[in-house]
């Protein structure tokens, strides 16, 4: 029996994605997607484009070269990883062109390359996938790799606040649990785990954000929330996903880098694992 693989927001609600706005269309072998960059878009205390947007933009490319390489079969992603050249554009529209690198018997890979308006490289990024464990979930009617974006369907609050993710103490981010952010397979949209690993290490580095961040999918978070927690030190961040609503069994394990800043230049390790482990007395 074929397990329908349509999961997503019920009546009269949109998928959270959906209001990033990335349209996507076929050229060829090739992927292409864009989108305008909106202020809501933005890291907190700065003007610059999330780097887990062009990382949910990336997961969304590739994965739709996945759906028309492996369909009915749904994919899931095992790795994801984003890395950029400099500090992302905080306003224009952001393209993104997605090609197959390689698609063998187990697994497939991907690879995306982003620009801005005038052409001009931002960054790259790759992600791989595999069918879902599961013979029985199948896409039950037809996918399209052309998406258009209806009218009316930008952000009109903050990237986190939509999604329902928020830092809860430094070093640590929750996303909520929310029909809006379930995939195909009926688990949390990896794209979303790539916002949460952001905001957890960025919690740690006010002002700054993320040159790279790279995700290893190690099983579904299948009920949530999605707890993140990171440690940072000179830049670089180490984050674990968990999904607390399944004793807390890790999911995800993360890295990321910040472009540099005088304050984390500076700055000692911190962060959840780092404070646990520090001795009393120690500052």
């Amino acid at each position: 029996m074929a397990t329908t693989a349509n999961a997503g927001p019920g009546p009269g609600e949109r998928h959270v994605l959906r209001d990033l706005g990335w349209a996507t269309s076929r050229s060829g072998d090739e992927l292409h997607g864009s989108a305008p960059i909106v202020n809501e878009m933005h890291v907190p205390g700065t003007e610059h484009l999330r780097t887990s947007i062009l990382a949910i933009w990336a997961d969304t490319l590739a994965g739709l070269l996945a759906v028309d390489a492996i369909s009915p079969r749904v994919p899931v992603t095992l790795e994801l990883d984003i890395h950029l050249f400099r500090p992302s554009p905080g306003s224009g529209v952001v393209h993104g062109v997605g090609r197959i690198v390689k698609s063998g018997r187990t697994v497939l890979v991907a690879k995306v390359d982003f620009t801005d308006d005038d052409g001009g490289p931002i960054g790259f990024g790759a992600a791989s996938f595999m069918a879902a464990p599961d013979q029985r979930l199948v896409f039950t009617s037809p996918t399209s790799v052309d998406q258009a974006i209806p009218e009316g369907s930008l952000l009109e609050a903050p990237f986190a606040e939509r999604a329902g993710c928020e830092r809860q103490s430094p070093g640590v981010a929750v996303l909520a649990r929310s029909d809006q952010m379930f995939n195909a397979s009926h688990t949390v949209n990896g794209g979303l785990i790539a916002l949460t690993a952001e905001e957890a290490a960025l919690s740690l580095s006010p002002g700054a954000t993320l040159a790279s961040l790279g995700l290893r999918y190690l099983q579904p978070v299948r009920i949530g929330p999605a707890i993140a927690e990171a440690e940072v030190r000179d830049g670089l961040g180490r984050i674990e996903v968990r999904d607390a609503g399944n004793d807390g069994r890790l999911c995800v394990v993360a890295t990321s880098r910040t472009f540099p800043t005088q304050h984390e230049a500076r700055a000692p390790a911190a962060g959840p694992w780092h404070d646990a482990k520090r001795p009393k007395g120690n500052s």
